[in-house]
Parts: structure tokens; sequence; C-alpha cells
């Protein structure tokens, strides 16, 4: 990562499962998090969103502990809280109770003011036979690709 901007993806989260809709999300972040993120010492492919209490947390992601930090840097796997506006989190809300859907974080990246974003999508996980499919389909685009 160069320059401190902040581009960590999730590329499981496509293969595994189906986006219905995506949302961005603020993130509430401590500041060795915020340094720690923007040399790109983060991970959000175990990671998955889940409600408490009517607020949205980001739980299981890891960001690192910054290398410079001193007795106070911040806990590397903590829950963290996302923002979201009140009717989009009552609409995810109402939608989690539907049987096999969640939340998944797609992306962690810097906005155009610099503040810390990610996108969460609410998704339906995939079949074996989906991602057979998506595989196949992989393989296919990428020989076409080599002849042209």
């Amino acid at each position: 990562m160069t320059d401190g901007i902040i581009s960590i993806l999730n590329k499981r989260a496509k293969f595994e499962y189906e986006f219905l809709e995506k949302y961005e999300a603020g993130l509430e972040l401590l500041g060795t998090e915020v340094k720690s993120l923007r040399t790109g010492n983060a991970s959000i492919t175990d990671a998955y969103c889940a409600f408490d209490n009517g607020e949205l947390f980001l739980i299981n992601s890891h960001i690192a502990e910054f290398k410079f930090g001193n007795i106070n840097n911040h806990i590397p796997l903590r829950r963290r809280k996302l923002l979201l506006k009140k009717r989009e989190l009552r609409k995810l809300e109402g939608k989690l109770k539907d049987k096999g859907l969640t939340i998944v974080p797609i992306k962690i990246f810097q906005s155009e003011r610099g503040y810390a974003k990610i996108n969460i999508a609410l998704a339906k996980g995939k079949k074996e036979f989906d991602k057979r499919q998506d595989i196949k389909k992989r393989d296919v685009d990428r020989e076409i690709a080599r002849y042209t």
C-alpha cells in the first residue's frame, strides 16, 4: 500500500455469497487502527456483520496492532461499530430475519474526505453447484481472453 490509501478486499465473499443489496457504511475506529489500515495490515476474509441492541457491528475482522503504537494500542480482533442511517439499519435487520441471509463485508476503503468506509452486502450463501458454475465461467472467460 502506498500513499496511505486504504483498500482491503474480501475476495472470498464474491465466491461464497450471492449479493442481493450493497451498502456503504462508516467504521468507528481508534487512531492506531486507522494508522494500521493505511499500511494495509488488515484482513476481512473471515469477518461478518451482526446486530446487537439495534446496532450493526463488524465481527472477526483483523486489524493488526500498529507497529509504532504505545501501550494504548488497540485489540486486533475487537468488534467495530458500523455507521449507517437508522432507516438502513431497520431495513437490514428486518431482512436478516429471512432464512439464509447474512451481511458480509466486501471492501474497506478510504473515502474522498479521508474517512475509512466499508462496503457491506446483504447476501445469500451459494450452493456447491453455483460455485462450480462460477469456476467454469471464470475458466472460459480466461480462455477467451487468452485467444483475443
